[in-house]
């Protein structure tokens, strides 16, 4: 049975442009000014500098995206200039000044580190933003996904052309639609950054906004843009107006799709390769050996949200370990790589006292949610500080691989797609939505006291369609 779908907001109050350093965007707690580390990694330096301008020029708040990038909130128009000259200064200013896309691709946080990978990710990722980026017309949120074959992949961001380490040094190439992604060929590992150019200033052309937007002509104009490639594969028929994630959220879609596996959500368990490769995840939060000389620590901010103060003892901690830069993992967190293993374990331990998720058991890993009021504008509740108290609560559901989300509106900015449980900010409380997103109609509506005594009582004896899933009297516990 579907879900009914509800009204979302109007556009004027619904997500915007991407915001940058030069161009930030409006919020509920001033401006939110974007910063694109180039493959998602920081120097030292520079992660000290983007610490110093939260906390100068901002309201020391942080958020770390699910594309690896980081957001710098509480700007005002005072500030915003003092801002931009500071990250400049550390090589961390807008790559474009046109609207289009500060940084294309997204790699696994290892990329390059892992012996196991077919390709060079780095290199072939440089390639890659060198040629397309500069392509005039390209939208700001056009992604280029890289997975060099390795134990750990990119995530599952959406991305709007997908490329595979294959054997042989080629790359497999697909584009984003309804299903998935379509594999529609594959080429020489040093020709891939040329096919993908030619295949973004294609889609340039049509004027859509992302590659799952296509029309059938329009993507078969594509791939013949990409004439290059070799055995290419014909698209399977049907419509391609969304991704997979999207198309179970769409308000056109009558019928969503199942919700994505709930450990594909918020990344596997078990901190180990197999299971990470299975669904391409990075690494999950705690440590991994890599080799004899090479610990990973791979950390992750609560619910994206991490300060200027703990990002400087993430810095001071990665510089005792002597790691030379901080990679940013689409988890919302971060990765540091140290030759001591002993070293490693007191360096997890300090970075949990500064507030950041080193257990892949966290039941924090489990729980999305969007910063809400007063941050936004358009959130109804403190979805944040709701979902510190309601993650607690969760902990049972969380082992058992069950996943929230605390929306504090209708947007569903922090997971696009579905949940087992979505609490969505109203007047008053939260609406109730089991097994959906944000966008669908809710079930019934509570209270936030209400609803995090449900959550306590949901332990893995009764489950959440005990506690949730029998309709209530309309609005019987406001």
């Amino acid at each position: 049975m579907s879900l009914a779908r509800r009204v979302l907001p109007a556009a004027a109050s619904r997500r915007g442009w991407c915001p940058g350093l030069a161009r930030p965007m409006a919020t509920g707690d001033g401006l939110l000014a974007r910063v694109h580390p180039a493959q998602g990694r920081l120097s030292l330096a520079q992660a000290r500098a983007v610490a110093e301008a939260a906390r100068r020029f901002g309201n020391g708040h942080i958020d770390v995206t699910a594309r690896a990038n980081l957001q710098i909130r509480g700007v005002t128009e005072a500030t915003r200039g003092a801002l931009v000259a500071c990250l400049e200064a550390a090589g961390l200013g807008d790559a474009r000044g046109d609207g289009g896309p500060q940084r294309l691709t997204l790699a696994s946080p290892l990329a390059g580190l892992e012996p196991e990978e077919r390709i060079d990710v780095p290199a072939l990722a440089l390639a890659i933003e060198a040629t397309g980026r500069p392509i005039a017309g390209l939208p700001a949120k056009t992604l280029v996904s890289l997975d060099g074959g390795g134990r750990f992949g990119p995530g599952e961001a959406e991305a709007d052309i997908v490329l595979t380490a294959g054997s042989d040094g080629r790359v497999a190439l697909a584009l984003a639609s309804a299903d998935g992604p379509d594999r529609i060929g594959e080429i020489a590992e040093a020709e891939a950054a040329g096919a993908v150019a030619d295949l973004l200033a294609a889609f340039a052309r049509t004027g859509r906004r992302r590659v799952r937007d296509l029309d059938p002509d329009e993507r078969h104009a594509l791939m013949r843009a990409a004439a290059c490639l070799t055995s290419p594969v014909r698209e399977r028929s049907g419509s391609r107006d969304v991704d997979r994630v999207r198309g179970a959220t769409s308000p056109d879609n009558a019928n969503p799709s199942p919700q994505p596996s709930p450990e594909r959500e918020r990344g596997s368990v078990a901190a180990n390769g197999d299971r990470a490769r299975e669904s391409g995840l990075p690494p999950a939060a705690g440590l991994l050996t890599l080799s004899a000389t090479r610990t990973i620590l791979a950390l992750e901010a609560p619910f994206g949200r991490c300060d200027g103060h703990s990002l400087d003892a993430l810095t001071r901690i990665a510089a005792t370990l002597g790691a030379s830069e901080i990679r940013l993992s689409s988890t919302r967190g971060f990765v540091l790589a140290a030759p001591d293993p002993a070293a490693a374990e007191v360096a997890l331990a300090n970075l949990a006292a500064a507030g950041f998720i080193v257990a892949p058991d966290d039941p924090r890993r489990a729980v999305a949610a969007c910063p809400g009021a007063p941050a936004c504008a358009s959130g109804a509740t403190s979805a944040l500080s709701d979902a510190a108290r309601l993650a607690d609560a969760f902990r049972a559901l969380a082992a058992r691989g069950l996943t929230m989300h605390v929306s504090g509106c209708a947007k569903g900015c922090a997971r696009p797609g579905r949940s087992d449980l979505t609490l969505v900010g109203q007047a008053g409380g939260y609406g109730i939505v089991l097994g959906g997103g944000p966008g669908d109609e809710p079930a019934l509506q509570l209270t936030f006291e209400a609803a995090l005594e449900r959550v306590r009582r949901a332990d893995s004896a009764h489950g959440l369609d005990r506690e949730f899933g029998v309709p209530a009297i309309p609005r019987s516990d406001l």
